[in-house]
């Protein structure tokens, strides 16, 4: 896959309002663990930045997904991950199956709002006892006349204390795992049509510290029956899709590790030590070349899946692979930027130290690395 020029001028936009609205403020928004999300995504929305991939009646541009990509690329560049993260969960985590499966009436009232950025929304997948093992899940949705009753809990919700409405993802009759669940609308933001039963508590992490995370608990919580994105029943298969551009957002968006790598180098320029620069030394120099070299690779790979995606193939293989070699790739690059600034690298604001505690969500979120191995050895024949 290449950019073409139209991708290389979206992607100068973002970089653009990178540098302009969200790198001023990181500092800021890490310390205060969240981030105006409603502010930033009106501004973004208001650029058009939130609905590339989405059909344009609802406000969307109406292009292939490759864009979304080239976003997601350039938002690698924020000085605090959590931000691009809680974006891409509005764009191509919580939203693809409404924009493919939902009624008409369901897109203008959710989609279209997003798209513009007068709304912020969640995915809710994981719960405490079920995070990668998505057919695990027991949050449940009876359904009592026109309406579903919810019973449950999400963990690791994104964009959780700020959100509007979360694509919750629930168990709505009984048997088979992959064919009893369904992706439901259920609003979230207090005074803003939020059903009685929702609760939501604050998680603390490691790192993605500007992005806010919660836990969401469902106390017989009353939505109606057309908040359903598609068929009953058929959630599973909408999430696994859904999957596949969250892991491709994920993987593109580390490949802007390459600019910590070049931080690193021009830190290692002015630092001396035994009489000499820092990288003048053979080995730093031979271990950044590396990793360059491995970002190279990372990229193809990202590309060759999203150019498949959007021929219509099964990525399945492909986005797990990416997802698992981003996920390790940045986290590696992360800790050896780290250990080449020494000290200076270990302080609490240092741009390695916050990329290695943020990149390390990397191989759990999303799917672990586990879960792509088997994901992918299953691809391979290796395994039923």
């Amino acid at each position: 896959m290449l950019y073409t020029a139209d991708h290389i001028s979206l992607m100068d936009t973002v970089r653009r309002f990178v540098t302009e609205e969200i790198n001023p403020h990181a500092d800021e928004w890490e310390a205060a663990e969240t981030f105006p999300a409603h502010e930033l995504f009106r501004k973004m929305g208001s650029l058009g930045l939130l609905g590339v991939n989405k059909p344009v009646e609802y406000g969307g541009l109406g292009l292939d997904f490759s864009y979304a990509l080239a976003i997601a690329e350039a938002l690698g560049y924020t000085h605090s991950q959590g931000i691009g993260m809680a974006i891409g969960v509005q764009t191509d985590m919580a939203t693809p199956a409404l924009a493919i499966h939902g009624s008409d009436a369901l897109r203008r009232e959710y989609l279209a709002p997003a798209i513009a950025g007068d709304m912020v929304v969640s995915i809710g997948v994981s719960e405490a006892g079920a995070g990668s093992d998505v057919a695990s899940l027991k949050t449940y949705a009876r359904r009592d006349g026109d309406d579903y009753v919810i019973n449950g809990s999400k963990m690791w919700i994104t964009n959780g204390t700020q959100s509007d409405w979360v694509c919750l993802l629930c168990n709505t009759s009984e048997g088979a795992s992959h064919k009893n669940k369904s992706l439901i609308i259920v609003p979230l933001r207090e005074g803003k049509n939020r059903p009685k039963g929702v609760s939501i508590q604050k998680i603390k992490k490691f790192g993605m510290w500007s992005s806010d995370t919660a836990q969401i608990f469902l106390d017989d919580v009353r939505v109606p029956v057309s908040n359903r994105i598609g068929e009953e029943g058929m959630g599973f298969i909408y999430q696994m899709q859904q999957f596949q551009e969250e892991r491709l957002n994920g993987a593109a968006r580390r490949l802007a590790a390459i600019d910590l790598i070049e931080q690193t180098a021009d830190y290692l320029r002015s630092r001396t030590a035994f009489g000499k620069p820092l990288l003048q030394n053979q080995f730093i120099q031979y271990k950044l070349a590396e990793l360059k070299t491995e970002l190279e690779a990372l990229r193809g790979l990202t590309y060759m899946a999203t150019e498949t995606y959007i021929q219509g193939g099964d990525v399945t293989e492909l986005a797990s692979m990416a997802k698992l070699k981003a996920g390790r790739l940045s986290r590696d690059i992360a800790d050896w930027c780290m250990q080449f600034q020494g000290g200076m690298g270990y302080t609490w604001d240092n741009r390695a130290s916050r990329a290695y505690r943020d990149y390390r969500l990397g191989s759990i979120g999303g799917g672990a690395d586990e879960v792509m191995m088997m994901v992918i050895a299953k691809k391979m024949g290796l395994m039923e």
